[in-house]
C-alpha cells in the first residue's frame, strides 16, 4: 500500500520537497481554523487578510525550527565520521 502512495505525484512532489510541503499543510490547517474560529468576530477584509498572512508566516517559523534539529542530526553523524587521509608530502 506505501508504494502505491509513492506513486501519487502530490506525494513524490512532497517526499522531495518535505519542508515545503509540511509549510502548506501546516498554513492551510491554521488557516482554517483562524476562519473557523474568527469568523463571528466582524472583521474587516484588510484585516482578514493580515490575520492569514500572520499565520502562513508563523507556520514558516514553526517548519524552519523544527527543521533545525535535522541540521543537529546531519552535524552529529558527520562529526562521527573519519577524516580522509592527508595528501599533503612531506620534503625530504
Amino acid at each position: 500500500m506505501l508504494s502505491q502512495l509513492k506513486n501519487i505525484p502530490p506525494v513524490q512532489w512532497a517526499m522531495r520537497h518535505p519542508r515545503l510541503a509540511a509549510w502548506i499543510v501546516l498554513a492551510a490547517g491554521m488557516v482554517i481554523l483562524l476562519a473557523i474560529e474568527a469568523r463571528d468576530v466582524g472583521l474587516l477584509p484588510s484585516q482578514w487578510i493580515a490575520l492569514m498572512v500572520a499565520a502562513v508566516l508563523v507556520a514558516g517559523a514553526c517548519v524552519w525550527i523544527i527543521s533545525w534539529e535535522d541540521e543537529d542530526e546531519i552535524e552529529d553523524t558527520d562529526s562521527t565520521e573519519t577524516p580522509p587521509p592527508s595528501t599533503s608530502q612531506t620534503k625530504e
